[in-house]
């Protein structure tokens, strides 16, 4: 050893210091899980860099830290007939994390949505003792509400990011708290309406309409070629361009395989969503967590939901809470925006629903009712407070 070198801690110290590290659990299984997973995965080291987190992890955790176990995009799916490709990797995932949490037990596990795989996991964790922190909890008001008791049982705490289910949550007490919705941090634009226009090469006065096909592949085979007759409709009748937010989960090489139609004419824009659809008229959109970013930017949509046949037979059969499938919808009480079903899913029942939104009055009454919306949401900042409630359920369980 070098005279100045320092002489390393004695090995007791250093056993303290490895001790001391916190190892937490991490599980979202699916993009939008990966996304606020990502932000929760920033804040907590933020607030302890010494935290090992690790688990099942995508693009955006593996980015803030997170030591993917299972790749996110390795096991997600849409619906339940698509599952089938990925089941096998599914199953193994889970038994990969219930071992790890028998045998290591970790500080804390952190379930973000990802329903069924999740709520067994919280099962596994409860039973070895492991305590289990659920952000963003599965959407047990829209179907198989039995599931409720069994998350209040499970979960040491309970982080909901809708208004009204802290109230469905009512037994869990004081464990239960709306920290608002991710989003309100994620959704936001950097460039003017003007800005956005002349950096994807639109004409200075441009009016834009948006197709917003999905982030997966089976969301795109089902919406793309309909979305796409539609626009194209809706753009000769009333004068606008058409532009395709491509979702970072594809390729334009993917979209032109699956989708299997003719994209001439239409601007291909990548990695640049939020400002496109903030500056568009209106958008046709998948489904999905895109529907509540459209409505936090302030544009009137049509919403299209279309999956496998018998993907949805057993949906028809489990979902019975809700009268609608689109969040801005479901959040207001109201149809504030139209949405079409499975075989509804035309390019002429899409332009007429469309049509409308393109109107003085009804676009008004849309856009209000848009920011009336956002204001329920609760405040930014809902990563830091959920990292906050982890870091005091791990001190909490070390002090007792």
């Amino acid at each position: 050893m070098p005279l100045n070198a320092e002489a390393p801690p004695p090995l007791d110290d250093r056993l303290k210091e490895t001790a001391r590290r916190r190892r937490i659990m991490i599980v979202a299984g699916e993009a939008s899980g990966d996304l606020h997973g990502g932000d929760l995965a920033r804040e907590i080291l933020a607030r302890d860099p010494s935290c090992d987190l690790f688990g099942i992890a995508g693009e955006k955790m593996r980015a803030a830290g997170v030591r993917a176990i299972v790749a996110t995009e390795d096991i997600h799916g849409l619906g339940l007939s698509e599952l089938a490709s990925t089941i096998g990797r599914t199953i193994g995932a889970f038994r990969a994390l219930r071992r790890i949490i028998r045998r290591e037990k970790p500080d804390l596990v952190i379930l973000i949505d990802y329903a069924e795989f999740n709520l067994i996991l919280s099962g596994t964790a409860r039973r070895a003792g492991v305590p289990v922190l659920y952000y963003i909890t599965p959407q047990v008001w829209a179907w198989r509400r039995g599931r409720i008791d069994k998350l209040v049982d499970r979960a040491g705490r309970l982080a909901v990011v809708l208004p009204f289910e802290a109230e469905l949550f009512h037994r869990a007490g004081e464990r239960v708290s709306f920290v608002g919705h991710p989003l309100l941090d994620r959704v936001a634009t950097v460039h003017s309406r003007e800005e956005t226009l002349k950096r994807h090469g639109f004409p200075p006065r441009a009016r834009i309409i948006s197709i917003l096909p999905g982030s997966r592949r089976a969301e795109v085979r089902y919406l793309l070629n309909p979305m796409v007759k539609a626009a194209r409709i809706v753009a000769r009748d009333h004068g606008l361009e058409m532009a395709l937010a491509l979702a970072p989960t594809l390729t334009q090489a993917e979209l032109a395989e699956v989708g299997r139609t003719d994209l001439a004419g239409i601007r291909i824009v990548e990695r640049d969503t939020y400002n496109l659809v903030a500056a568009s008229e209106l958008a046709l959109v998948a489904s999905g967590t895109a529907t509540l970013e459209t409505a936090l930017l302030g544009c009137p949509e049509v919403i299209a939901y279309k999956v496998s046949p018998l993907t949805y037979i057993l949906g028809r059969m489990l979902v019975t809470g809700v009268d609608f499938i689109g969040m801005p919808n479901i959040l207001a009480g109201r149809q504030i925006v139209p949405e079409l079903i499975q075989r509804d899913v035309t390019a002429d029942k899409l332009v007429r629903a469309a049509e409308p939104l393109l109107s003085d009055t009804i676009r008004a009454e849309t856009v209000a009712a848009l920011k009336a919306l956002r204001e329920k949401l609760g405040s930014p900042g809902a990563a830091g407070r959920v990292a906050t409630i982890a870091l005091e359920m791990i001190a909490s369980r070390t002090a007792a």
